[in-house]
């Protein structure tokens, strides 16, 4: 195995370029990134699974970890909207912000947090309901009670997630009837119901067909005009296909991250190199 240096300092990567502006004038600054970690290091009681990550995720983009199993990328993920609060023993070290906001901070609401910060599992795990219900449970918990605007969201929610032309002449139907590539847009078209900023997904087609594959990066393509998504994929290719910067983790490190054109075809190191031309992994 390649001798790496203790530490890695990432740059963040540029921002995308913008239209020249119409009235010269003086430089623009890059706007703040959405969502930023500083010197992140978690632990699972003793054991170290984020070693000092500093990574910076722009807004409305496409943004994919990848890296071999184990490297900390779900571990990642997790950690934007407290997820890892469930397991026990967890410990966190470093910063963690989301628009400028430590979401660790005592006063963080964790479930606003995460009505802001919506996630879709690797698995599809659409509730033991109808497909319409599926979307409203959670509005009518948030307190939406008049039919019609319920009925409203719904409908936008599963159009979203491009399912409302597959589904809307048996909306009050079991979810559980669905194909694994309808039950896992069912679950997106859930996330986005309550209007979060960010989605992220934890390898969301990994468990699907070619087909059903396609039709999930062609509505993350559509959704960025909307979201800011954060995706973990073991897949290369899908990583080259859908995401506008990637980070590359190894054995819970940040080896590098860069625009995923430059990523996979001019990297800057040689176990990034290594790992996206599958040398290793």
């Amino acid at each position: 195995m390649e001798n790496r240096p203790s530490q890695v300092t990432v740059a963040p990567p540029e921002t995308p370029a913008a239209p020249a502006p119409a009235v010269t004038g003086a430089p623009q600054p890059a706007p703040a990134p959405l969502m930023e970690t500083e010197g992140l290091s978690l632990y699972y009681g003793q054991a170290r699974a984020l070693k000092n990550i500093s990574i910076q995720i722009r807004e409305k983009l496409v943004t994919a970890f990848i890296g071999p199993s184990g490297c900390g990328k779900s571990t990642l993920l997790r950690c934007f909207n407290r997820m890892n609060d469930l397991i026990d023993n967890v410990r966190i070290e470093g910063r963690i912000q989301i628009a400028g906001h430590d979401i660790n901070s005592r006063d963080v609401d964790v479930i606003e947090l995460r009505k802001r910060v919506g996630m879709v599992f690797q698995r599809s795990n659409p509730f033991p309901k109808s497909i319409y219900e599926n979307i409203a449970y959670a509005l009518r918990l948030q307190g939406i009670k008049s039919r019609s605007k319920l009925d409203a969201i719904v409908e936008n929610s599963l159009r979203g997630a491009a399912l409302w032309d597959e589904v809307k002449d048996r909306l009050h139907s079991s979810a559980l009837g669905l194909s694994g590539g309808q039950q896992q847009r069912l679950c997106i078209a859930r996330a986005i119901a309550i209007r979060p900023e960010i989605i992220l997904m934890d390898e969301p087609a990994s468990a699907l067909d070619p087909i059903a594959t396609a039709k999930v990066e062609e509505l993350i393509l559509e959704l960025k005009k909307e979201f800011t998504i954060v995706i973990v994929t073991h897949n290369m290719q899908q990583a080259a296909r859908i995401s506008d910067y990637t980070a590359f983790f190894y054995l819970g490190e940040l080896i590098e991250y860069d625009r995923t054109g430059r990523i996979f075809t001019n990297p800057t190191r040689k176990q990034t190199e290594d790992y996206v031309t599958g040398r290793f992994g």
